[in-house]
């Protein structure tokens, strides 16, 4: 079966990153296939490198990038909630006249063209909140 997933909640206000972490790996574990997580709204922010956890808590910003190169699942960043909440890539900083590409490994900022093309591809599309 082939998933795609949508992640709405930033990453420490709520627990559905993480459950959806965990959701990718039981799925991954049962032999279906998740090619693209979504990220959108205050989600964005799972994908801001510069994501200074303390020592003690779970860095989810490494655990995704992780997750992308090993499983190879197209991490996607919602441009216009990016734009919004301050995230920049490379292109988008210079063309502003920022210094930092502030996307971490792994991920890849897109629209929401990238959104409806995973529904249609998927076999079950799944949001977290």
């Amino acid at each position: 079966m082939k998933y795609a997933i949508q992640i709405n909640a930033s990453p420490y206000s709520s627990g559905c990153g993480e459950t959806a972490y965990q959701f990718i790996h039981a799925v991954i574990e049962n032999k279906h296939q998740v090619f693209r997580v979504f990220f959108y709204f205050e989600a964005i922010y799972q994908a801001f490198q510069f994501m200074t956890p303390p020592d003690d808590e779970v860095n989810l910003v490494q655990r995704w990038s992780k997750l992308a190169e090993i499983y190879h699942i197209d991490l996607v960043i919602c441009i216009s909630a990016a734009q919004r909440r301050g995230l920049l890539f490379e292109d988008e900083a210079k063309r502003r006249n920022k210094v930092d590409n502030e996307l971490a490994e792994g991920f890849r900022i897109s629209g929401l063209g990238q959104l409806a093309e995973a529904m249609l591809e998927a076999d079950r599309f799944i949001i977290f909140r």
